[in-house]
């Protein structure tokens, strides 16, 4: 009898309109994220002025976003994983856009802090949308549409800052919080025209279900599935007395292979997810995969702090006065609006880089290339040469940031991928809750060159740990 895989399946049928259906939701999951973490850049100075808080207690409110995010990544990847990838976004984007609009409501500092946590563990689930989408995308183009949903966060980035420079100077932040909840909102309506992962199906033995999604999708698409029977694995011979290697287990014809214990699947899914990731056949690539997402995270959320620090920092230190608000200057408006734009160059960058040169060289090349465009800011620049170098540094680490959201799911396996992926997030937001004490309290307290070595180390480091992943996997299956 002849059969086929979720990758014959989708490789034959290729990409049309419902994987493109599936980019547009994911996206749009995607704006919904970037608009909360852009919010990050405007919100503390007008708290700061409305309640008379203390600059750290203004750097705790982004803090605290990015530590809602850790639970949430870990929680909304095991969810998607144990329910499936659609009852993963539903309920995390029904979280975020209530948590959303009620902060906007907060009739105090402390209210606000503990419903913008809650917000941040809503918008945790967000990398639930690249596992979902990346399941249906066939192996041979994976890079290349990874990048075009990373054009949403893009999207999410220039749209959040355009929203701020027309709402704060207008009305006030509440209207901005409210607002940035909305396209979590607007979601919801489509939620129905939303498919289940053929590949999440196939794990559950629900072989009915997957074939299903795959007619309904080789009939949009205009084509036919494979002849035969669907199957989650063809058999393949193994010796299960000897483990294999790290690299064997990750290739995608042997990911039944990496269950080197058939009595995880009578543990707790939680616990049994967390063993399977620190097993002795995924135990490297994880390690290495949480310490790069915590470093690029770090310098991510960092450089989009500083940009709207930095001048600020400068001005204050040389005057000798207090390090203080900043609402009614417009440049930091138009200094946001224009590194947000350089998160084009770096995608169309890793475009050109990650399916050619591979996941890993096009990650610690675009590591390394950060370093150089921050490298100079350890010193005092003029305003133009900071705005200049702080876009060249924003690119690269959007780009290697893109490709690293496209290994994560690769790596793993379909039954821990979301979950994988969901911790390795969840350990880059602590990058997020740290990087806010680093580019704000440092640099409010005129120490510039300590802060942006620290920025410079941890990103040399994780280009690093780069050149040490066991596995490249440009072109693999996901089955």
């Amino acid at each position: 009898m002849e059969t086929y895989t979720t990758d014959d399946a989708l490789t034959n049928m290729g990409f049309g309109r419902s994987q493109a259906l599936v980019l547009v939701y994911a996206g749009m999951g995607w704006v919904a994220e970037a608009m909360e973490v852009m919010l990050l850049s405007f919100l503390g100075p007008f708290v700061r002025e409305q309640w008379n808080i203390s600059p750290q207690s203004e750097s705790m409110l982004s803090s605290v976003v990015f530590a809602g995010m850790l639970i949430g990544a870990c929680a909304w990847g095991f969810v998607s994983d144990k329910y499936g990838r659609r009852t993963g976004l539903l309920f995390s984007t029904m979280f975020t856009s209530g948590m959303g609009f009620l902060s906007a409501l907060s009739p105090n500092y402390l209210c606000l802090v503990a419903l913008r946590f809650l917000v941040g563990v809503g918008v945790g689930g967000s990398h639930v949308f690249i596992s979902w989408f990346l399941e249906f995308v066939p192996a041979q183009n994976r890079g290349t549409w990874m990048v075009i949903l990373s054009l949403f966060w893009t999207l999410g980035t220039i749209l959040e800052a355009s929203l701020a420079w027309v709402v704060l100077p207008a009305l006030n932040w509440r209207w901005l919080l409210a607002l940035t909840a909305l396209p979590c909102v607007l979601m919801l309506p489509f939620f129905g025209l939303t498919p289940e992962s053929p590949r999440y199906l196939c794990v559950q033995n629900r072989m009915a279900d997957a074939t299903a999604v795959l007619e309904r999708m080789a009939s949009a698409n205009q084509s036919d599935l494979p002849p035969g029977v669907l199957i989650y694995n063809r058999e393949t011979k193994t010796d299960h007395d000897n483990l294999a290697s790290e690299s064997e287990c990750l290739l995608p014809i042997r990911e039944k292979e990496c269950k080197v214990d058939d009595a995880v699947s009578s543990e707790s899914g939680s616990l049994a997810a967390l063993r399977m990731l620190l097993s002795r056949n995924l135990l490297k690539s994880t390690l290495l995969l949480w310490f790069v997402f915590y470093a690029n995270s770090f310098a991510y959320y960092g450089i989009v702090l500083l940009t709207s620090q930095l001048s600020d920092a400068n001005r204050s230190c040389a005057s000798g006065v207090i390090f203080g608000l900043h609402q009614k200057d417009t440049n930091i408006y138009k200094d946001t609006f224009i590194t947000s734009l350089a998160e084009i160059p770096g995608l169309l960058l890793s475009a050109c880089l990650v399916d050619w040169f591979g996941r890993k060289a096009s990650m610690w090349s675009m590591m390394f290339a950060c370093c150089a465009f921050l490298g100079p800011l350890v010193f005092h620049q003029n305003e133009l040469l900071t705005t200049t170098l702080l876009f060249g540094a924003r690119a690269c680490a959007m780009g290697s940031f893109t490709v690293l959201c496209l290994y994560a799911p690769e790596v793993y396996p379909t039954y821990v991928r979301s979950t994988g992926s969901g911790i390795a997030t969840a350990i880059g937001r602590v990058g997020g809750v740290v990087c806010p004490l680093v580019a704000v309290a440092l640099l409010g307290s005129c120490h510039q060159m300590e802060a942006l070595v620290v920025f410079e180390v941890v990103l040399c480091l994780a280009a690093v740990a780069c050149m040490f992943f066991p596995v490249e996997t440009k072109g693999r299956g996901m089955e």
